[in-house]
């Protein structure tokens, strides 16, 4: 695997469900991107966030733990998982400023390690309050991928047609057609 390819079969969701995506199963088994060899480093990358401080990772991984369980249709302690991303919350703030060209939201947090964890809670905080009921889960259900629906209709199913809505068409169509005959 080339250690600067991104090797997650969706990217490109909005910033928490990216970062719960960060661990699928594949055709070989589970996979975790924040335990792969530079795998920070892709992540970091990919959402358009600054390089690594110390304490990163770790702020990224609590935070993770906290956004999958409150994403889980029957979290088993929603109680500690809203403690857990409150946590993450506490570690920083937004400042409004008046700059040149007018207001300015400046991010705060106690360290640099804690922007990335923060910025992910953050922005699931502005998806509840957007619209709650488009964050799905892919509808195979071996996948463990989180998208947000930005479809007109609200109908998509899949976190890809190409993978897990094929699959699942080609199982019905093979369905169909052994139980006809």
């Amino acid at each position: 695997m080339d250690v600067h390819a991104d090797p997650r079969p969706l990217v490109g969701e909005p910033l928490p469900l990216d970062l719960v995506n960060t661990r699928w199963t594949g055709d070989d088994g589970p996979h975790d991107l924040l335990e792969l060899p530079g795998g920070l480093a892709i992540w970091l990358s990919s959402a358009g966030l600054a390089a690594a401080a110390p304490g990163t990772l770790d702020a990224l991984l609590a935070t993770r733990e906290a956004l999958t369980e409150l994403l889980q249709p029957s979290p088993s302690d929603p109680e500690r998982a809203r403690e857990l991303l409150n946590a993450t919350l506490r570690h920083g703030r937004i400042r409004r400023l008046l700059g040149e060209d007018g207001p300015e939201d400046v991010v705060e947090t106690d360290t640099p390690g804690w922007l990335a964890a923060w910025t992910a809670a953050d922005h699931y905080l502005r998806l509840l309050a957007e619209n709650p009921a488009r964050i799905r889960k892919c509808a195979n259900p071996v996948c463990t991928l989180r998208f947000y629906d930005v479809s007109k209709a609200g109908a998509r199913r899949w976190c890809s047609m190409a993978t897990c809505g094929n699959r699942a068409k080609s199982r019905s169509h093979y369905a169909r057609n052994h139980a006809a005959r």
